[in-house]
C-alpha cells in the first residue's frame, strides 16, 4: 500500500428535512386541527482513530464525502427520519485543519477516538408547533437548517517514542529491523527507505516503545533536496532522537563528523523545536573497523564533533550494543513518562496524616 501522509477532503453534512403543514381530516371532527410534523436532523460526518491504518492513502482518491439529509416531516403528526450519519475511518496521529485557514480544528491522538467534524443541520418545525389558543390553524413551518461544510486538510504524523535519524545508507533500517518487529527494505545503496516505517521494540514483559525509521537526510533537506525533508514531521512527536552515523563509509573521503553536523544543521533549519529535543549520538558499524582503530576513531569523532550527550557505539549488522541502546532508550523513555504524569495531591486526612 502506498505511503500518502497528506490529503484534502470536502465534507457535507446532510440538510436538516422541512416542516410540514397538514390537518387532521376525519368524519364527525369539522376541526380536526394542525398535525404536521417536524423534519429530521440532517446526517452527522464522524471521523474515528483506527490503529489498523496507516495511511491516508483512502482519502487521496476519495476525496468528497456527504452524509444523508433528513427526511421532511408528514401529516398525521409524523416527523421525519434523522439523515444516516457517516464515520472515516483515519490513522492514529492525524491532525485536521481548516484547508482555508489553516487552524487545527482537531487531532485523533487515541485509538478508537470518535470526534464529530461536521454537525448535521437541525430540522425544520411543522404547524403543529404553531398551535395556540389564538391560532388554532396556523399554516407556517419552517425549513431545515443546512448542515455544516468544511474544507479540510488531513495530515498525519505518525506517534512513536523513539526517532530515527541520519544520512542515507547509515544503517537506520538495519537497526529497526535488529531490535523491532519491522522489517524493512534493506539494501547496499542510499535512499532505500521511501517512507517511515514503524516498529514495536519489546524491552520485556509489558516493557515496549515505538520507533520510527524516517528516509535519510541530506545537506539541503530544509529547502527541500532529497526526502527526508517530506517526513521530518513525524518526528515532532516523538520523546527521543537517536542519530545514527555511519563511521564506516564507503567513500574513505567522506568525514562523519561532516555529515553529523549537517543532519544537525538541517534539524534546526526546519524546527528549533525538533532540533532542541532529547537526541542522542549512534556510532554504527563499527565492525567494519579494526578492534585497534575502533577506540582511536570514536574518541577522535566525539572530540572533533564537541558533542557531550549520550554516545552508543553499535553494529546493528551484529547486533553489538544494541541491548544496551534499547535499555537506555526504555529508562529514558520510562523517566519521560513518569514527569509528564500530573501529581495528585492526597488529602492527609485519608492518609493518616496529621494537618495543622
Amino acid at each position: 500500500m502506498k505511503f500518502v501522509d497528506e490529503a484534502y477532503i470536502d465534507i457535507v453534512a446532510g440538510d436538516g428535512g422541512a416542516g410540514c403543514v397538514s390537518f387532521r381530516h376525519e368524519k364527525y371532527k369539522e376541526f380536526g386541527g394542525p398535525n404536521g410534523g417536524d423534519g429530521g436532523r440532517g446526517g452527522h460526518v464522524f471521523a474515528v482513530a483506527d490503529p489498523s491504518l496507516n495511511t491516508l492513502v483512502d482519502f487521496r482518491f476519495s476525496r468528497r464525502h456527504e452524509a444523508k439529509r433528513g427526511q421532511h416531516g408528514m401529516g398525521s403528526d409524523m416527523f421525519g427520519a434523522a439523515g444516516d450519519d457517516i464515520t472515516l475511518r483515519m490513522p492514529v496521529g492525524t491532525i485536521i485543519t481548516d484547508a482555508e485557514t489553516g487552524e487545527v480544528l482537531y487531532e485523533l491522538l487515541t485509538p478508537g477516538e470518535q470526534i464529530m467534524i461536521a454537525k448535521g443541520g437541525d430540522g425544520g418545525f411543522g404547524n403543529m408547533r404553531y398551535k395556540s389558543a389564538i391560532n388554532r390553524a396556523p399554516r407556517q413551518k419552517t425549513p431545515g437548517w443546512p448542515g455544516e461544510r468544511k474544507n479540510l486538510k488531513l495530515e498525519l504524523k505518525v506517534l512513536a517514542d523513539v526517532g530515527l535519524l541520519g544520512m542515507p545508507n547509515a544503517g537506520k533500517s538495519t537497526l529497526i529491523s535488529a531490535i523491532s518487529n519491522a522489517r524493512p527494505k534493506i539494501a547496499d545503496y542510499p535512499f532505500t527507505t521511501l517512507h517511515p516505517n514503524l516498529g514495536v521494540v519489546r524491552v520485556g514483559p509489558e516493557q515496549s516503545f515505538v520507533v520510527a525509521d524516517v528516509p535519510g537526510l541530506i545537506e539541503g533537506a530544509s529547502e527541500g533536496a532529497g526526502l527526508g525533508h517530506l517526513f521530518l514531521r513525524h518526528l515532532q512527536r516523538t520523546r527521543l532522537l537517536l542519530h545514527i552515523v555511519d563511521m564506516a563509509p564507503f567513500d574513505e573521503s567522506v568525514d562523519p563528523v561532516v555529515q553529523a553536523r549537517a543532519i544537525a544543521a538541517e534539524l534546526k533549519k526546519y524546527d528549533p523545536k525538533l532540533y532542541a529535543k532529547p537526541r542522542w549520538l549512534v556510532l554504527n558499524k563499527l565492525d567494519m573497523i579494526d578492534a585497534d582503530a575502533r577506540a582511536r576513531r570514536v574518541k577522535d569523532f566525539i572530540r572533533r564533533f564537541r558533542y557531550k550527550g549520550p554516545v552508543f557505539e553499535i553494529s546493528a549488522l551484529t547486533h553489538e550494543g544494541c541491548e544496551q541502546l534499547v535499555k537506555a532508550v526504555y529508562q529514558h523513555i520510562k523517566a519521560q513518562q513518569v514527569q509528564e504524569q500530573p501529581s495528585l495531591e492526597v488529602d492527609p486526612r485519608f492518609t493518616g496524616g496529621q494537618t495543622d
